[in-house]
């Protein structure tokens, strides 16, 4: 069984379910040491100055980018600007590059550094107000809304549009269930690693407490071994890996995703330091359109920023097993579930939704309060307004 592919969904918790420290060493994101890896190439042609194209005037010199997990294609539109001059510091993990956009270098240097085990599974935020340098992070809202008190951030577009969370079931332990409440009604335990989840599932009457069993680890071995529980997981992942990568397992499995019932965060989208907002301004006018449309072309055409993903995955060499067939796997989950789609409300790729925000502030916050997250005076505190932007979306953008 790959253990280090299914570890990521113990240490990619919900909020509700991360430790959120500050006491990290700016070690875990910084470093003297030489780029151990260069790639060959960087012909793309300058960006026309003064263009949309050309950042070289309007934002720093390297555009530090900070993931929240290890290398995979859901982080695709951070990867597919990464030009072929590409380094790899094998040291602090992380990969620079000219950042091309729609073909063009557009003048400045881009560094994505990865997260997870690479960064002592510190939380995003708390990341980005330890070293500075770093420009964009990726903040689920539900981070974001724990973080909002002592390291607020604020999302400028979102990447992936519904999250791509799951549970698991066995369609033979469970026949004729489609649905998370049907394969649950028979009592059936569902496991994962935080109680967000579980929680949302009893609030709307889908289980009883009896069924709520945090145990989760982020192995398979649990449910290879007793087929009847429910386990969380991603849509982008798990389906293909029960199939294709665990032996012991070999067959399909059943899943529903959980933005369907209610969970309905926004994934990863791109945040700033709340107090750099207005400092990078003129760089996100645009970047943000940049970035929007990045997304788009990497689904469009994925296979060199998943090339790119794969040779950091095996550079790194953390533990982390990731496949050339889960990548390609998961664009296909992004398009065929809605994953990735235009802002339902608007039409245009990467906006935030007004109402779809506030009612992820109503519906988490008791969650994140009861956990112990956030405290009742936090939680008060939060501005709806204060979590997003819209300021920097190109309303031009959306997909086919």
């Amino acid at each position: 069984m790959s253990k280090p592919t299914f570890a990521r969904h113990f240490q990619r918790s919900i909020a509700a379910g991360i430790v959120f420290s500050v006491a990290v060493s700016l070690a875990a994101c910084s470093s003297d040491s030489e780029p151990e890896e260069a790639a060959t190439g960087g012909s793309a042609p300058a960006a026309e100055a003064g263009s949309a194209l050309d950042l070289s005037d309007s934002c720093p010199a390297t555009v530090v980018m900070q993931q929240d997990w290890q290398p995979e294609a859901e982080h695709g539109a951070m990867y597919a600007l990464v030009g072929d001059d590409y380094t790899i510091d094998n040291d602090v993990k992380s990969v620079t590059g000219s950042l091309v956009a729609q073909g063009v270098d557009t003048g400045v240097d881009i560094e994505v550094r990865p997260g997870g085990p690479n960064v002592n599974f510190q939380p995003v935020p708390a990341l980005m107000y330890l070293d500075q340098d770093i420009m964009i992070g990726a903040v689920n809202t539900d981070a974001a809304i724990v973080a909002a008190a002592d390291q607020p951030t604020v999302a400028v577009t979102s990447q992936l549009t519904y999250s791509p969370q799951i549970l698991v079931w066995d369609p033979e332990s469970h026949p004729g269930a489609d649905t998370i409440a049907e394969a649950a009604a028979d009592g059936a335990p569902v496991v994962t690693s935080g109680d967000v989840i579980p929680n949302l599932l009893l609030s709307q009457g889908m289980i009883d407490s009896s069924q709520i069993d945090l145990s989760y680890e982020g192995t398979p071995q649990r449910f290879v071994s007793d087929p009847t529980i429910l386990q969380q997981g991603f849509a982008t992942a798990e389906p293909y890996i029960y199939e294709n990568e665990i032996s012991e397992w070999g067959k399909p499995v059943s899943y529903q995703l959980l933005s369907d019932v209610g969970y309905s965060i926004y994934p990863e989208p791109l945040a700033v330091r709340a107090d750099a907002v207005e400092e990078y301004s003129g760089c996100l006018a645009r970047l943000v359109p940049i970035m929007q449309q990045s997304q788009i072309d990497f689904l469009n055409d994925p296979s060199d920023a998943i090339a790119l993903i794969m040779d950091l995955v095996d550079t790194y060499d953390t533990g982390w097993a990731y496949s050339e067939g889960v990548a390609e796997f998961s664009v296909q989950q992004q398009l065929e579930l809605g994953i990735v789609q235009n802002d339902p409300a608007s039409g245009v790729f990467g906006q935030f939704d007004e109402d779809r925000m506030q009612s992820i502030l109503d519906e988490f916050v008791p969650f994140l309060v009861e956990s112990g997250s956030i405290s009742s005076s936090d939680a008060d505190a939060i501005d709806i307004d204060s979590l997003y932007t819209n300021e920097f979306i190109d309303t031009d953008i959306s997909m086919n």
